[in-house]
């Protein structure tokens, strides 16, 4: 059993956060996946190379990394030979555990994904015709205990660390094989003609809509955010993220100035009694607050659009009312916004029933007559427990010594 402290479960009291850069391995050695440039450098310098070799080798290593994904010094090339055992003996370039994959009848894929202290959480892809969109996790667990998702359910174990966020999208690119092929001269030399290209690409778009809170792991997401941006790595267009909140008012404008992502808010009701019963952060800070805190979201305007996610839950948030307050809300704070409206996704022990199709309809029709897009979310890969809500690491339903099996016969399975 992990021997990782457990965080205390404070409901809806701001979480204390537990500072970490990376998590330990048993090895000793220090995983490399989630540091900047200039961290790597510091890391080379401090296990003995001289400060400027030490700089030469964190630039050379953050584009093995970041750009080209490679998982093995052997293969960093424009690396001495010698200093690649050097590298090795020291460090590590890590992923997620995988312990078990699922694909779902509608494409969709959901990944268990394991820490190396332990502990399990999930990401999930979902493909499109237009785009492709990967769901990420930022925490173990969760602290907000929102009544329609199953995530809120479990306890919040840990933070994920950069390292453990960015690593979802690397081993997404891993296994969607998204990483530049051919030979690589020199940093700035030109790729050859089976280099890396953004055109075709299968990953698109990342939403932090995965496991946790997100701004409630602010420092980490933001680090890892920034890896995922940066032009020299991953070089995915901040208009291509989205990062969703429940509501945790004072870290949304630091997001907006330090991040400046596109900016998603669950919602999921219009009245504060029935948001601080489905939504219990609601009762710290209220709706007027947070919306209020939408407004003044920077970067936020017609062209980047703040969006609410509403959960349709039969009876409950469902009626012509809500959706006519619903534009007034949005009308009166003069927010550039779209809804999201997502049919609840069922999963065991659930208190609500999904509204009905025409209910559903019935209330987008409303809020479109209101002028504001409010366009149905088909469900995707509730054949999997993948759909929204739905997330709960299957840790809890196998025992760990299950888990260990499964994930040995797969690594047999794949030779």
């Amino acid at each position: 059993m992990t021997s990782t402290p457990i965080m205390p479960l404070p409901g809806n009291v701001d979480p204390v956060p537990v500072p970490r850069e990376v998590t330990p391995r048993a090895d000793g050695r220090i995983d490399l996946i989630g540091l900047t440039r200039a961290r790597l450098a510091e890391l080379f310098a401090t296990a003995g190379l001289e400060a400027k070799a030490a700089k030469l080798r964190g630039k050379q290593v953050f584009h093995w990394l970041y750009h080209r994904g490679v998982t093995d010094f052997a293969a960093m090339t424009d690396i001495a030979k010698p200093m690649r055992p050097w590298l090795a003996e020291r460090f590590v370039i890590g992923r997620p555990g995988v312990v078990e994959a699922q694909h779902s009848a509608d494409g969709t894929r959901k990944w268990l994904l394991r820490t190396d202290d332990g502990h399990d959480f999930e990401m999930v892809f979902i493909p499109d015709a237009d785009r492709g969109t990967l769901c990420v996790s930022s925490q173990v667990g969760c602290t907000l205990n929102c009544r329609f998702c199953a995530t809120g359910t479990m306890r919040l174990v840990r933070n994920l660390t950069p390292g453990e966020i960015v690593g979802q999208v690397m081993l997404a690119r891993d296994v969607l094989g998204e990483w530049p092929k051919g030979a690589m001269d020199g940093l700035d030399g030109d790729e050859d003609e089976g280099g890396y290209s953004a055109d075709g690409r299968l990953l698109t778009n990342i939403v932090m809509m995965g496991m946790g809170e997100p701004l409630y792991n602010f420092d980490n997401v933001r680090d890892a955010l920034r890896l995922v941006m940066d032009g020299d790595g991953l070089a995915l267009s901040k208009r291509r993220i989205t990062l969703s909140t429940s509501g945790v008012v004072p870290l949304m404008a630091r997001a907006g100035e330090e991040i400046g992502v596109n900016l998603a808010v669950s919602l999921h009701a219009v009245t504060k009694e029935v948001r601080d019963e489905i939504v219990p952060i609601n009762r710290k800070y209220g709706l007027e607050e947070l919306l209020a805190a939408c407004a003044a979201y920077p970067g936020a305007s017609n062209a980047r659009r703040i969006t609410f996610e509403y959960v349709m839950l039969k009876d409950k948030n469902d009626s012509d009312a809500d959706a006519r307050e619903l534009v007034r809300l949005i009308k009166q704070h003069r927010l550039p916004a779209k809804v999201n409206l997502i049919p609840f996704n069922p999963w065991p022990g659930a208190a609500y029933e999904c509204s009905s199709d025409e209910r559903i309809r019935r209330f987008s029709e409303i809020v479109f007559a209101g002028g504001i897009s409010a366009p149905i979310r088909t469900p995707r890969g509730r054949d999997i427990a993948a759909a929204c809500g739905q997330l709960k690491t299957a840790a809890q339903k196998l025992s760990r010594a299950e888990l260990d099996r499964l994930a040995e016969e797969k690594q047999a399975a794949l030779g």
